[in-house]
């Protein structure tokens, strides 16, 4: 978790880097499409503050207000970076518009120009680094903010081309119109943002694959039981609840049938990571038939 924490932080003030550079950029031109450019790095310091706040609240044990914790902290940040996006689109679609229908002739600079492609480098290598860790972490926010950076990145590549080309041929036209582009695409990445930390609001279920390892390791680790029915998933943050009836023979004691169940939940967890499992022990007169079947 202080791994997180530190890049959550880390994001901060990167993102402040590359604002101000961006913000020179554009002073440096006057293009409506690289004021477009920083806009959006506006938004991506806004986010890394709400996802710094986010994460350590989810990182707060359970309490008596919270007994199963804060971990979907988390998922309001995503949403709310998601939100942030969609604000900074209608904003440049704006400035956009106005250049189009009183439009001028930028001053195209190449230090303009490359102080603009050193941020969008910076914006690269951090973005790599925030979605492996955030992946390999299990941290939405963190992810979340990384994916939004490689949008960033992507559109200020985009916006560079267009501006290069505008310079070379003329056709200023092109500024605007690049700028109106880029407000298109991170309105798309802001809408899927907010739809995917959605899901981990409405508690959707894993992932079919991560489900079938699931049943996988408790067929394999219920040795001593007869079936397992009733599972049910959901990911909330970096943990994941896991929860099933488990049937065992009605002869059997409580010990062995809570051997069996330390025996799966430690399996599951070597596969899924930090999970919080609920089992059921019945009897077999319980037993539907259905569901995983013990090897």
């Amino acid at each position: 978790m202080q791994t997180v924490m530190r890049l959550a932080a880390g994001s901060i003030a990167v993102g402040l880097l590359v604002l101000g550079l961006k913000l020179v950029a554009w002073w440096l031109t006057g293009s409506v499409a690289l004021y477009s450019d920083a806009l959006e790095s506006t938004v991506n310091v806004a986010a890394a503050v709400a996802a710094l706040v986010a994460i350590w609240l989810s990182s707060k044990p359970a309490d008596r207000n919270h007994p199963y914790g804060h971990h979907k902290a988390e998922y309001f940040s995503a949403v709310l970076e998601g939100v942030l996006i969609i604000v900074a689109a209608l904003s440049i679609a704006r400035a956009a518009w106005g250049a189009l229908t009183e439009p001028f002739a930028p001053d195209f600079s190449v230090p303009g120009l490359a102080v603009n492609a050193a941020a969008s480098v910076i914006n690269g290598i951090w973005a790599t680094i925030l979605i492996r860790v955030g992946r390999s972490r299990r941290s939405p926010a963190l992810a979340a903010d990384g994916r939004h950076l490689v949008t960033d990145v992507v559109s200020s590549v985009g916006v560079l081309a267009g501006v290069g080309l505008a310079a070379v041929t003329g056709w200023f036209i092109l500024d605007p119109i690049l700028a109106l582009l880029v407000a298109a695409n991170i309105l798309w990445s802001g809408w899927g943002l907010v739809k995917s930390s959605v899901s981990g609001l409405m508690d959707e279920a894993v992932a079919p694959e991560e489900l079938e390892a699931i049943r996988t390791v408790i067929s394999r680790h219920a040795d001593g039981a007869l079936e397992a029915h009733d599972l049910r998933t959901r990911h909330a943050g970096r943990v994941t609840f896991i929860d099933f009836h488990l049937v065992v023979p009605g002869e059997m004691s409580v010990c062995e049938a809570h051997e069996i169940c330390d025996r799966i939940e430690a399996a599951l967890r070597a596969v899924v990571g930090e999970a919080v499992i609920t089992i059921h022990v019945e009897p077999e007169d319980k037993a539907k038939h259905t569901g995983v079947v013990v090897l």
